[in-house]
């Protein structure tokens, strides 16, 4: 295992879409299903071979993906799934932080926190206030 130094670290670790800075190496996905049921504005479409494909304008994750497979999978139970993020998530997109070798993690655990969060200035949300006579 290589040690883990403050020059070792990234600036930003919130915008890293992959963390190797302990054994259990973990990695940000996203849920392509998710793009469709929100209708994204980045999300695309073309018609080749006889098939419709969809991917992400924004690169989040490289792949095209059959339309049809994606919708098949998503009308049942567990879904399409995930695909790994290829840059730093939308604020939009359904992400999830996924360990690669979860038996790996020693008693000193997660050497890199700060990767599980959102970077600051996209961890918005919004307060509603109702206000009744």
């Amino acid at each position: 295992m290589h040690e883990v130094t403050a020059e070792t670290i990234p600036l930003r670790v919130q915008d890293e879409v992959a963390c190797s800075h302990c054994e259990v190496h973990c990695e940000k996905v996203v849920y392509p299903g998710a793009c469709i049921r929100m209708a994204c504005p980045f999300v695309y479409a073309y018609e080749a071979w006889g098939h419709t494909y969809m991917g992400c304008l924004q690169k989040v994750f490289a792949v095209e993906i059959d339309l049809e497979l994606l919708e098949s999978a998503e009308s049942t139970r567990s879904g399409f799934g995930a695909v790994r993020a290829r840059r730093a998530p939308l604020p939009m997109c359904e992400v999830e932080v996924v360990e690669t070798y979860a038996s790996r993690e020693d008693e000193i655990g997660c050497r890199n926190p700060e990767f599980h969060e959102l970077p600051r200035e996209l961890a918005n949300f919004r307060v509603f206030a109702v206000v009744a006579d």
